[in-house]
């Protein structure tokens, strides 16, 4: 059979050979990392001028002092300082994996061969077909979504989800959004994220509808609430509506979740009025126990356009035969280099063929264990101090103290100084957010239950 001569490097012997044996090399270096480890005194100068290097040329500090060396194993990630951290936060979810993984690594090495750095939509390699042929049948399996379109991360996939929308169903243009929502960077997801602080001195566009956000403790009278409003919005401004957009759990919002019993009412009005339904799982993909969060609520039918990225390690916006767009409204330089391409894909073959996903999952499983270790400490020796730990799959969260920021953020910063990773979320409470890497195991679980337990004890 003839091959071209890319499929031939691919393919050679001598080429694979010299892949493994290099996937190897690291692997077997990354498998010392092992277990938490304060910073080496020998090296905390030298790393501290990096940081503040990087501050400087930053204009800002970074939040955590972290550079990491380059090398990781799992849940643990060691840092230039030398230190040796358990990693609950994953680049804000990026490392679905962990770190190290040994079929990652290889993969990486693989698509590095390729003749070109990073793919383009005009230009795509195999990498870029594999990978949008992938998203376009797992998503099928559970909704109408038809197409894909890739882009660089989840700001870019929004905003061409945006952009679709708004052109089915011009000259519509207002968004419905929620309370404590995140969208993105750029500066109309700005506008739809429900966080001031994050468009200070930005214009306002007045585009956007904001409904509140019904989490699972909420109760029919604020699904009521809810759905009263949305209804008054459609009466108010009738056909200029283009779209509703929700993530079916908020990132930034506090890890609260939208139940079915909330988002039933609210998709069937949507629908019956033509507003396009925009289900954002830029960080719910692959995290809930099912590869999309629209599939764990059983909502799948409703969705016109899904946008995801982060575990997917490039940005992707999903959407219906119907709200496939006219030729010239996306486009963009960049869909993703070919090692980001070619990882995500090996990222959906594990989680779908290794056992992580359903509801006896590896992903169910360990949120049984992580929940119930939080738990376990509110109920025990930090009674008083841990409150409300839950979440979804790998997203879990818990209130420590009296739930405000400063308390908060202080004792994120005393786990970190303790070696685990964490971020917040939320306003009123602030919470510690973790994503935690699909990776982790019973022994690392109760490594962050004693780091856990220590610094919340130290914040009395």
């Amino acid at each position: 059979m003839k091959k071209t001569i890319g499929s031939d490097i691919l393919q050679s012997e001598k080429i694979n050979k010299l892949v493994k044996e290099l996937a190897h090399e690291v692997h077997e270096k990354n498998r010392q990392i092992q277990g938490v480890k304060d910073p080496d005194p020998e090296l905390v100068n030298e790393a501290e001028n990096k940081r503040n290097h990087i501050s400087q040329l930053r204009g800002r500090p970074l939040y955590h002092p972290y550079i990491g060396s380059r090398a990781g194993y799992g849940p643990y990630v060691e840092l230039e300082d030398g230190s040796i951290k358990l990693d609950l936060i994953n680049g804000i979810g990026i490392h679905l994996m962990g770190h190290g993984h040994p079929d990652l690594i290889e993969t990486a090495i693989r698509a590095s061969l390729s003749d070109i750095v990073m793919q383009g939509n005009l230009q795509p390699n195999a990498e870029y077909v594999a990978l949008t042929d992938s998203l376009v049948k797992l998503a099928g399996k559970q909704s109408r979504l038809k197409h894909a379109w890739l882009a660089t991360c989840g700001t870019m996939a929004n905003e061409n989800a945006l952009k679709m929308a708004r052109q089915k169903n011009s000259p519509a243009k207002l968004v419905v959004a929620f309370s404590d929502a995140f969208a993105g960077r750029s500066t109309m997801m700005a506008e739809i994220t429900d966080n001031p602080a994050y468009r200070v001195g930005l214009p306002t566009y007045n585009e956007v509808l904001r409904l509140p956000f019904c989490g699972p403790r909420s109760g029919q009278e604020c699904h009521e609430q809810t759905l009263r409003k949305l209804k008054e919005y459609y009466e108010q401004h009738e056909k200029n509506i283009a779209c509703m957009v929700f993530e079916p759990m908020q990132g930034e919002g506090g890890f609260k979740y939208g139940t079915r019993e909330f988002l039933l009412p609210l998709l069937q009005f949507c629908r019956e009025k033509k507003i396009a339904i925009w289900v954002d799982e830029v960080q719910t993909f692959t995290r809930t126990g099912q590869l999309f969060a629209f599939e764990t609520l059983g909502i799948g039918d409703y969705v016109d356009i899904c946008t995801i990225a982060k575990t997917a390690q490039v940005g992707a916006t999903l959407y219906t035969e119907e709200y496939n767009p006219q030729p010239g409204l996306v486009a963009g330089t960049f869909s993703g280099s070919t090692v980001s391409l070619a990882v995500g894909q090996e990222i959906l073959r594990i989680l779908t063929e290794e056992g992580y996903l359903g509801p006896e999952g590896k992903i169910r499983k360990i949120h049984e264990s992580f929940v119930g270790m939080l738990n376990s400490l509110s109920n025990g020796s930090c009674r008083g101090l841990l409150a409300d730990a839950g979440g979804l799959g790998l997203m879990v969260a818990v209130t420590p103290y009296d739930g405000t920021k400063q308390k908060t953020e202080a004792l994120i910063k005393r786990l970190y100084k303790n070696n685990l990773i964490a971020f917040s979320c939320g306003k009123d409470p602030c919470r510690v957010r973790f994503l935690i890497p699909a990776t982790i195991d019973e022994k690392a679980i109760m490594v962050a239950k004693n780091i856990i337990e220590k610094s919340v004890l130290e914040g009395q």
